[in-house]
């Protein structure tokens, strides 16, 4: 059963009718209603269409949470060949919410790293909900330094609310393991992709987002902060929520407008938890294009236009 989000309460009221009637027309043969179920879809989908033409940045907010939404593993079944993951921070311990592991894109040898966050409740808890602790960004910054090592490009997928919280990760180094992490990202002398699928949260989210190209599905979002979190610093009041994802400009046409993504993967009308497939082809265009221009720069090109990138944000503002 598909799961409606607050604002297409519209478009699930039509489907639900369509429904009706044809359980209806399932239950009795003599009936008729061929004609009205047609109306009440096509109405569904115009109404559909019309209303992911003109989300708003809460919208695109809730649509970056839904829990049907496709997350790392989706992505890296899709996109990447051969995938072997590579476990812990020869450390301390693995961590689940930060996936790693070589691949091939395209035929192409390549590192992947990624958020999960998991699909139901058993997988999210297991996933600690995307939210890294810091031995997952000390195994990131394992497989980018073997990356580096091996001239491998590095693609990164971004789906995170932020870096775990809590008192184990704050004792064990979170901040720390963050800025390392960061740091190994701006260090890299081979072409580094990140695509935000999601959610990108705070330093959960750069961290492992750093990259050469910054791409965004056109529903997700990224920010400093989370709606909420904002919405409760500034006014103390968590329900203030849909204003501070207005201010906070996080949508991916607010942040490539202010030059902190590059590019932007259209999603088909609906979102991406709709239409997989298709989003999953766009992902790949896009990666594939960024790939084959990144691979035609120097190591010393990589790693300085990388620096210089981030460093640009926000002086011409």
């Amino acid at each position: 059963m598909q799961a409606y989000l607050e604002f297409e309460k519209t478009v699930s009221d039509l489907q639900g009718k369509a429904r009706e009637l044809r359980d209806m027309q399932s239950a009795d043969a003599s009936l008729n209603v061929a004609d009205e179920i047609n109306k009440l879809e096509a109405k569904a989908g115009q109404t559909l269409d019309e209303l992911y033409k003109k989300l708003d940045a809460w919208q695109k907010t809730q649509v970056a949470r839904h829990p049907d939404r496709p997350h790392f593993k989706d992505f890296r079944e899709a996109l990447i060949d051969d995938f072997q993951p590579l476990a812990g921070d020869r450390g301390f311990a693995d961590d689940h919410a930060i996936q790693c592991g070589l691949g091939r894109f395209e035929g192409q040898s390549v590192a992947v790293i990624g958020h999960e966050k998991g699909h139901d409740t058993q997988s999210r808890l297991h996933h600690n909900f995307g939210m890294a602790r810091p031995e997952g960004y000390r195994k990131a910054i394992r497989l980018m330094e073997m990356a580096d090592r091996f001239g491998l490009p590095v693609i990164t997928l971004i789906d995170t609310a932020g870096a775990y919280p809590g008192i184990g990760a704050e004792e064990r180094g979170q901040a720390e393991a963050i800025a390392r992490s960061t740091e190994a990202c701006l260090n890299l002398t081979t072409p580094m992709i990140s695509m935000v699928i999601g959610e990108g949260g705070s330093g959960g989210a750069i961290a492992i987002a750093s990259a050469n190209r910054v791409l965004m599905l056109e529903h997700a979002i990224y920010s400093v902060i989370s709606p909420e979190g904002a919405a409760s610093i500034l006014w103390r009041d968590s329900t203030r929520a849909r204003e501070a994802a207005t201010s906070m400009k996080i949508t991916a046409q607010d942040l490539l407008a202010l030059g902190i993504i590059d590019e932007i993967v259209p999603e088909p009308s609906g979102g991406a938890h709709r239409h997989r497939k298709e989003t999953f082809a766009a992902a790949r265009t896009k990666l594939k294009a960024n790939l084959i221009e990144l691979s035609k720069k120097s190591p010393d090109a990589l790693k300085r236009e990388r620096r210089e990138k981030f460093l640009a944000i926000g002086r011409n503002l």
